[in-house]
């Protein structure tokens, strides 16, 4: 057993000042990040329970919403306003876990959970580069089915798990983090890191910053928005492939589109290609299908998961064409 010390913060300031300390880790729910310590992937020297700070769910004057970080995903997933404004982040939600998790799980621990690549849950007997830089990566020639086939890199083919970031990414949301350097904002899409050759380095996290909430910016067209996550199973999955989108149609061609997948690399990936096709054109099957060949030109599969392309194709089409039928 790795011996830890367990402090709660009485305030962000509190939160702060502990969590720079050597080794310490801040901890919401704990639903991935007490897993991890029972696996001994994860040797916190300290414990900063941060689910006392801020769980409120506010709107703001520009019409926009601001969640707290430890407001817990249930309580996001159910607030009328991001049911009725952002439906999209109500059904990435509800499509990522049990009720039970949800109701523990925080929305600042959601953007901290680390990858179910089983090899870097095999500390026994698999090298991993996100474990230690420089091992090596087992995943890369051994079962891959469920890794990345966009932005991956020889030293990491692991993927993102979250469903909820990848609707945050479709919506532009902003990450409010604190330090004590002060406070500064970062746009949710460039908040997670892709591998590189250091995929231990997750996110753009300086050492002890704190996430203080996470804000959705007025996005009327959200309103016809929506996920859909493909998966072995229909519970307690993550997605071989998500799709989040948001869709605007005016007289049959595209007033404005958001994309995010999931399940496809090593962070929430924005489909700014396909996106980048589809802005005012028309709102068609074909549009649909030629948008997303462009977004996976660049994919490239693995001996377990090229089927993964194929189907992101699929369900991106499919998805646009369902948006796409509810605005006619």
């Amino acid at each position: 057993m790795n011996p830890f010390r367990y402090d709660r913060a009485a305030d962000a300031a509190d939160a702060v000042r502990r969590g720079g300390a050597e080794g310490a880790r801040y901890l919401g729910g704990g639903t991935n990040l007490v897993d991890l310590m029972r696996e001994t992937i994860e040797r916190p020297a300290a414990l900063v329970d941060v689910t006392g700070l801020s769980a409120a769910i506010e709107e703001q004057p520009d019409g926009g919403l601001r969640i707290g970080a430890a407001a817990r995903n249930t309580a996001v997933a159910e607030h009328p306003l991001v049911r009725r404004r952002y439906p999209v982040l109500t059904r990435a939600i509800v499509a990522g876990a049990s009720a039970q998790i949800r109701n523990m799980a925080t929305t600042g621990g959601n953007l901290l959970q680390r990858t179910r690549c089983t090899y870097f849950y095999d500390d026994a007997a698999s090298r991993c580069n996100k474990r230690r830089p420089g091992q090596g990566c087992d995943a890369r020639e051994g079962f891959n089915r469920d890794h990345a086939i966009l932005g991956a890199s020889p030293a990491c083919v692991a993927v993102h798990p979250s469903d909820m970031c990848v609707a945050l990414a479709a919506l532009d949301a902003q990450v409010h983090l604190r330090s004590g350097a002060g406070e500064r904002t970062l746009p949710l899409v460039d908040f997670h890191r892709l591998p590189g050759d250091r995929p231990d380095i997750e996110t753009m996290l300086e050492p002890g910053e704190l996430i203080t909430a996470i804000a959705l910016p007025p996005l009327p067209p959200a309103a016809r928005s929506t996920y859909r996550k493909v998966r072995d199973r229909s519970s307690y999955a993550f997605a071989l492939v998500s799709v989040a989108a948001v869709l605007e149609v005016e007289d049959g061609r595209i007033r404005d589109v958001r994309l995010a997948l999931g399940g496809v690399a090593h962070k929430p990936w924005r489909a700014h290609a396909a996106e980048e096709m589809l802005r005012e054109g028309p709102a068609t099957a074909q549009a649909f299908a030629a948008a997303a060949e462009a977004e996976l030109a660049a994919a490239e599969g693995l001996k377990d998961n090229g089927f993964k392309i194929e189907l992101a194709r699929r369900t991106i089409a499919a998805v646009l064409t369902e948006l796409a039928g509810d605005a006619a």
